[in-house]
């Protein structure tokens, strides 16, 4: 009984040791017919298939040896080796010389491999691949740009120059640019002089002295200043004149003082909406004439445009990255800075302008652009010596203050959009109703005060806007 089970265990050990044991892979074989040319033998590049025969052959050829190479195992079986992409002909011959068959070779990439790098480095990614000639055809429809141009160039490693690009970017492809431009100036000049004139009858003659450093110090300005009025020539806001008699002596004392300011707020908001990777333009300005010298004397027009620019690329790199190259810009005409040469007068333009690369997320903003900027002048004119006399100087000096202030700052947001029914959105035109003859001639109206009730206007127009709304400026 004992060695009966002794044997028993034996004889399951050696089974199990048996079954743990895997079993020998078959090679990839293809069955030659005799008589008709067999299918095509699909070998991927530098790895090798075996062919069998069904019949014994004496020679066998290969047509392009740098595509694929053989050698013979035996009289039935036939070892190939892809080398390079491409087609050749394998051909068998039997003992008597004839032909037995030919054999169509492709030597395709090893997409077996591509396959497994593809979904490591691009996880859950659909791409399908397959092979075409002697090149990798991509398809399907990835996330982003980013993961699309990753697959290109991890297929170029393994088929250089023959990657076929079937593939689509799925998600949103369309970014909507907001551009702020907000621009702040502040100005302050202050000013102070004074001027003194004196006539008489005095050293045996006509007395007529003038001194200081403003309107009083030309004869007409004299006249009028001792006939009692402010002399013509002032250009300040702020002026006083008073005057008194020394004997025969008339003395009169012109204080001319300024203080202005000033501020300009300047706002654009220009919104631009393109396709990734497309160019847009935008333009809400003009065209101003500039006459340009050409040879021979002739004049010829050119026209430079002006006000809000506009013009970006946006790329949506992956997911809700957006990559932007952007130019903007806002000018006016500034005639102040113009000249006037050969009868033409030509203005300057105020310009500021922005060029850069950015990259965000859908709805962040970036200020991409800013400028601080703070001038003044302070200029103290004097008449020589007579400046310099205490208190009486003041008489003969004249003191100005400059200051000008500037705060720029352009902030771009960009977003991902999609269309949207015409219906749901609104035009500032949607508000105004032309009026009828009789609110226009009994009533004054201009336009219509009725609110409209459909469209996007319409659901604006329901809302409740009581209460603290829009923005305080201090």
């Amino acid at each position: 009984m004992t060695i009966d089970r002794f044997i028993r265990a034996a004889i399951a050990g050696f089974a199990i040791v048996v079954a743990a044991v895997p079993a020998p892979v078959p090679a990839e074989t293809l069955q030659v017919m005799r008589g008709s040319p067999s299918s095509a033998l699909q070998v991927p590049m530098n790895r090798a298939v075996v062919v069998e025969s069904d019949v014994p052959f004496t020679e066998l050829s290969i047509a392009n040896p740098g595509i694929a190479d053989i050698s013979s195992l035996s009289d039935r079986t036939i070892y190939v080796l892809g080398k390079a992409p491409g087609r050749t002909t394998l051909t068998l011959l039997g003992a008597d010389g004839r032909l037995i068959t030919n054999v169509e070779v492709h030597v395709t990439p090893d997409i077996a491999e591509f396959k497994e790098r593809l979904e490591q480095i691009l996880p859950g990614e659909p791409i399908e691949v397959r092979t075409a000639n002697d090149g990798i055809v991509l398809s399907g429809t990835v996330s982003s740009i980013a993961r699309l141009d990753r697959a290109l160039e991890l297929a170029e490693r393994y088929a250089p120059e023959r990657v076929s690009n079937l593939m689509s970017v799925g998600g949103t492809q369309q970014v909507m640019l907001r551009v702020r431009f907000a621009e702040m100036q502040r100005s302050v000049s202050k000013s102070l002089s004074s001027s003194l004139g004196l006539q008489g009858i005095g050293l045996g003659g006509d007395l007529g002295l003038t001194g200081g450093t403003n309107a009083l110090n030309n004869a007409g300005g004299l006249t009028n200043a001792l006939d009692g009025g402010i002399p013509g020539s002032n250009e300040n806001n702020g002026a006083m004149l008073f005057g008194f008699n020394a004997g025969g002596v008339e003395v009169g004392v012109l204080l001319e003082a300024l203080e202005a300011r000033g501020v300009v707020r300047t706002l654009a908001e220009p919104n631009l909406t393109a396709l990734s990777g497309q160019e847009a333009r935008f333009l809400a300005g003009g065209e101003y004439p500039v006459p340009v010298s050409q040879d021979g004397g002739s004049i010829t027009i050119e026209y430079k445009p002006f006000g809000v620019e506009l013009n970006f690329i946006p790329r949506v790199i992956d997911g809700d990255i957006i990559n932007l190259e952007l130019q903007a810009a806002v000018s006016s005409i500034d005639p102040s800075n113009g000249f006037t040469s050969n009868g033409f007068t030509v203005d300057a333009f105020r310009r500021r302008e922005t060029s850069t690369t950015v990259e965000m997320r859908d709805g962040e903003s970036f200020a991409i652009a800013g400028l601080l900027s703070d001038d003044f002048s302070d200029l103290n004119g004097q008449v020589p010596w007579l400046g310099d006399i205490p208190v009486l100087g003041a008489l003969f000096r004249s003191a100005e203050y400059q200051r000008r202030q500037t705060e720029l700052v352009i902030i771009v947001t960009p977003h991902l959009v999609t269309p949207t029914r015409g219906e749901a959105l609104a035009l500032p035109t949607d508000r105004v109703r032309p009026p009828t003859e009789s609110e226009l001639f009994l009533f004054g109206r201009v336009a219509a005060s009725e609110a409209p009730t459909r469209g996007g206007a319409g659901e604006v127009a329901r809302q409740d806007f009581s209460g603290s709304y829009g923005y305080v400026l201090d």
